[in-house]
């Protein structure tokens, strides 16, 4: 974006991953209509349930890593039930010392490939003395954002061999949401994949395990703030699709 032009707007959809962002160039400030925006140069933006719209009237340069939730607990030591839809500046999250002296080197870095091996070593570093635990939780979760038809919370909980209670609270924790959330996020995400394909609304919504059409237009409503036919009408402004 070069310096004379307008604003940009970016939109940021619910998703069931979390993001580690810096803004290298210029920082972006979130529109919201009551209470206090963020606007900071580095941070993370944990997985969350709804959308956020955010605007740069500059040029700017974003560089990022995209998470499992249960790398939150994993990495950080903290539930991801208790950072969901939670936005935190890494001086926050991190600690003044050791949040700044990361923003610091990833802003000073002079290209993105020093920038990777700058963040992988901050994981890496993370990862001395750390065990990995409830291991079924972990697969279950991966399970679900990985498979195109995971199957209903019953199914899932006996596949990995829970109880029902059991799965449900240990999902949340390593989630951020429960499985019944987390499932509709994850068909968001399966249906946001389809972007640009020409395919029919109906056929989308029934290729994600859409019940019907109104289930369909509910969750895209709810989740992107958009209905179905603007969304994927290629007018949308400046939502991320960051899935792979």
């Amino acid at each position: 974006m070069g310096p004379d032009e307008q604003s940009y707007i970016y939109r940021s959809i619910a998703d069931g991953c979390a993001e580690m962002v810096f803004h290298y160039q210029s920082t972006f400030n979130e529109i919201v209509t009551s209470g206090q925006a963020h606007n900071w140069q580095s941070g993370i933006h944990f997985q969350s349930d709804h959308y956020r719209r955010f605007e740069t009237k500059q040029s700017f340069g974003i560089f990022g890593a995209y998470i499992y939730p249960f790398a939150v607990p994993y990495f950080f030591k903290v539930p991801s039930e208790e950072t969901s839809n939670e936005m935190l500046g890494l001086d926050t999250f991190l600690g003044k010392l050791e949040g700044k002296e990361l923003e610091e080197k990833i802003m000073l870095a002079y290209d993105n490939q020093k920038r990777t091996e700058i963040l992988t070593a901050f994981f890496e570093a993370k990862l001395n003395n750390r065990l990995l635990l409830h291991d079924n939780i972990i697969a279950s979760i991966k399970h679900v954002i990985h498979s195109k038809q995971p199957g209903p919370v019953k199914q899932l909980a006996d596949k990995f061999n829970l109880s029902l209670r059991q799965f449900d609270r240990k999902f949340k924790e390593y989630a951020g949401f429960s499985p019944k959330t987390y499932l509709r996020l994850v068909r968001l995400h399966n249906a946001t994949q389809q972007y640009g394909t020409n395919k029919p609304l109906t056929q989308i919504a029934l290729e994600c395990g859409y019940y019907d059409q109104s289930h369909f237009i509910h969750d895209v409503k709810t989740f992107t703030g958009y209905h179905p036919s603007f969304y994927f009408s290629g007018n949308a402004e400046g939502t991320e699709y960051r899935y792979t």
